[in-house]
């Protein structure tokens, strides 16, 4: 009886040694696989077209943050367009609605899956949900869509370095060059020239104009001293004499003015007398009239004087 105790406890021992090695095994399986099999975990699932390489126990990321793992990917052999991917992801991780999911390859070959979350965080899908998913356009299929508009472009690339190889091989292009080259070195003599003229005026005529300035300055300081107000009352009180001035000479023009076309003054008289007037001008006829006489008697005198005067430096008769 003892002897079989012995037994019994001997395959007891076995027994458990071995379940002990299955569960160790399994654990450290799931830790190798990256399942921590103590955590609590959800269960969601997400649909692809095509899952570019997915595999299970790939990392399941959001935000740059692995939050789960790929736990099975069952192929839709009903409607054959699709591929059912079910990933666990931390029970603390809640997936707001609108959620998608895009898978992203690696330059090493590896596929990872991003969740793209919603843009409501108050409102969540529930465990067991299908989260639609979706290949990321990176960089590289970027690359592979351009890849058929840079083989069409390519005629037209050859065509074009065809053209430039001709037109950089003419002669009238090359001439060209050396005709800017020389304009430009005779753009930078000129330059250097005017540096130099600048060089040597401008300090000269800084200095001219500071003096200006200072001019100015001490010509603004004296107009700031002059009493503008008394200056201004002068020039009043001077244009006010020029207007009495001007009024009477204005008077005086007019008091001419009546007398010379009036009778009561002897210049008025003179001059609207029309017998006066004729007697003046009968005696300045005879006047004239006479000094030609008395003129033609002087000629005369000088030309006949024997006639008018009779003597002798003798004493004696001229007979």
């Amino acid at each position: 009886m003892h002897k079989m105790k012995n037994i019994l406890s001997k395959e007891v021992k076995i027994a458990l040694t071995a379940i002990t090695a299955v569960v160790l095994l399994y654990l450290l399986i799931s830790f190798m696989k990256g399942v921590n099999v103590f955590k609590a975990t959800n269960t969601y699932y997400v649909e692809f077209a095509d899952i570019q390489g997915l595999a299970v126990s790939n990392a399941v990321y959001a935000g740059g943050y692995p939050v789960g793992i790929v736990r099975t990917i069952d192929y839709d052999y009903a409607r054959k367009d699709r591929v059912i991917v079910g990933i666990e992801l931390d029970k603390e991780m809640q997936v707001p609605v609108g959620t998608r999911a895009e898978l992203e390859s690696s330059l090493m070959g590896g596929v990872s899956m991003h969740l793209i979350l919603g843009p409501n965080p108050t409102r969540h899908i529930s465990r067991g949900d299908t989260i639609q998913g979706a290949i990321h356009k990176g960089a590289l299929a970027q690359a592979e869509a351009l890849v058929p508009t840079v083989v069409s472009m390519a005629p037209k690339i050859d065509t074009i370095m065809a053209n430039l190889a001709q037109l950089t091989g003419d002669p009238a292009l090359q001439q060209t060059l050396h005709n800017f080259a020389a304009t430009s070195l005779y753009i930078r003599q000129a330059s250097q020239k005017l540096d130099a003229v600048l060089a040597q005026n401008v300090p000269e005529m800084m200095t001219r104009l500071q003096g200006a300035s200072k001019n100015l300055e001490t010509l603004s300081g004296n107009l700031a001293q002059v009493d503008v107000q008394k200056t201004l009352d002068e020039v009043n009180g001077t244009l006010a004499e020029v207007k009495q001035f001007s009024t009477q000479l204005k008077d005086m023009s007019t008091d001419l003015s009546n007398k010379l076309n009036g009778t009561d003054s002897s210049l008025g008289l003179l001059l609207n007398t029309r017998d006066l007037y004729d007697n003046i001008n009968t005696s300045v006829v005879n006047l004239n009239h006479t000094i030609q006489s008395a003129d033609t008697l002087v000629t005369d005198l000088k030309q006949h004087p024997k006639r008018y005067v009779h003597f002798s430096v003798f004493g004696k008769k001229d007979k």
